[in-house]
């Protein structure tokens, strides 16, 4: 029986294997939760101290504890906004890219508590209330990145089968190649289908049609069909027909991944913009808020 060979010993050996473990780590999970803690904590202080401190008449935003509340979401939101800004920067250790990314999602996520017990649960229509609904818009767009991000790239490797998105276009192309060729003997009526799927753009489709996977003016598929329903033929329309067919197969899976990437990236289009209103909203909110006090 083969022996297991022994861990590679080094002047920090525990240290060593420990920092491998933490690399290969998932930010979700990193330090063991530290950043889920922390948040868990914040939010159980912050339930604690609007259940047990008595406001008159009513808990709201401009109370003592309304304001404490209050200061710590926007410090909140100020800061996870950074995030784009730290990926700029790559650094190691307790600040490292992962950690502040694992941070950005528990306090994010610890906003649904502090922010609404911050309102006191009063809403109407005013730049309060729409700066929190933009928070909880933003905190929804942001799970969703999570859930896609969690699963969505195991399924874009699968469909890529180690091609790079060029290898895959450039497959495309040689069929398209021995295509043009192969169609040169067909009736002119054959012939323009396949040169109507030649020159179709392979990116054609706005953002709706990559999302939902429904390219429905695929002028390959209308080929396709077309050859069939013109049933047996010679051998140029059956060398025709193989080639659209394989053609298809090809660009299904190049539509697969555009798809797939649509789907990784469109929650950005949401969390980014909304984001940025946010920002504007809570300098009004905040603004709105001492003008009055």
């Amino acid at each position: 029986m083969a022996s297991t060979p022994a861990p590679r010993s080094t002047p920090g050996g525990a240290q060593t294997g420990r920092k491998v473990s933490a690399d290969h780590e998932g930010f979700l999970r990193h330090r063991s939760f530290r950043w889920l803690k922390l948040a868990a904590v914040l939010c159980v202080v912050a339930i604690l101290a609007y259940a047990l401190v008595d406001v008159q008449p009513h808990p709201n935003g401009g109370s003592w504890l309304g304001y404490t509340l209050g200061t710590i979401g926007a410090g909140l939101i100020v800061w996870l906004a950074l995030l784009g800004v730290r990926k700029r920067a790559m650094t190691p250790g307790a600040w490292s890219l992962k950690a502040w990314t694992s941070a950005h999602v528990y306090l994010g996520l610890s906003l649904i508590v502090v922010a609404t017990l911050h309102t006191g649960f009063q809403f109407g229509w005013n730049v309060h209330t729409l700066a929190y609904v933009l928070m909880m818009l933003i905190i929804a767009s942001g799970v969703w990145g999570i859930a896609v991000y969690a699963s969505l790239p195991a399924a874009l490797s699968a469909n890529r089968e180690e091609l790079t998105r060029e290898q895959m276009i450039e497959g495309i192309r040689a069929v398209d190649r021995q295509l043009h060729a192969a169609a040169q003997p067909l009736p002119h009526d054959q012939a323009e289908l396949v040169q109507a799927a030649l020159e179709q753009d392979l990116f054609a489709g706005g953002l709706a049609t990559r999302l939902s996977g429904t390219w429905r003016n695929c002028a390959t598929a209308r080929a396709i069909d077309r050859f069939a329903l013109a049933g047996p033929g010679d051998e140029a329309a059956e060398k025709v027909e193989k080639l659209l067919i394989r053609r298809k197969a090809q660009l299904d899976r190049l539509r697969r991944q555009m798809r797939l990437r649509a789907m990784l990236e469109v929650w950005l289009f949401i969390h980014v913009p909304a984001t940025i209103a946010l920002l504007a909203a809570l300098a009004a909110h905040i603004i709105s808020v001492f003008f009055y006090w």
